[in-house]
């Protein structure tokens, strides 16, 4: 709540309230990529950078290293459309690719 004052000639000094209101932020999702003995590294670095392309050839290159030497790579955190969009665009590319929900 915000308390104000009334300071016009005519009103003695009035607090007013008012309420403020917040906005609840929408649940961030998780897009993983899994490691596979398929495909390519290159072919992993074209295709992120061709799926979300906010990622830098750097970015994607240290996903596709993140997901070879661990299993599984963090691509990119965002709501829940377009994590469910890139996800689905990478499977269709023949990579394995989940969403979870960011803690």
């Amino acid at each position: 709540m915000i308390d104000t004052i009334d300071r016009s000639p005519s009103a003695a000094a009035v607090l007013e309230k008012q309420e403020q209101r917040t906005r609840k932020s929408s649940p961030l999702y998780k897009v993983l990529l899994h490691n596979d003995s398929v495909n390519s590294m290159e072919y992993v670095v074209f295709t992120l950078r061709e799926v979300v392309p906010r990622l830098t050839e750097q970015d994607a290159i240290a996903v596709m290293l993140e997901t070879h030497n661990t299993g599984v790579g963090l691509v990119i955190v965002c709501d829940l459309e377009p994590a469910e969009f890139y996800s689905e665009t990478l499977k269709s590319k023949g990579l394995t690719s989940t969403i979870e929900k960011e803690d």
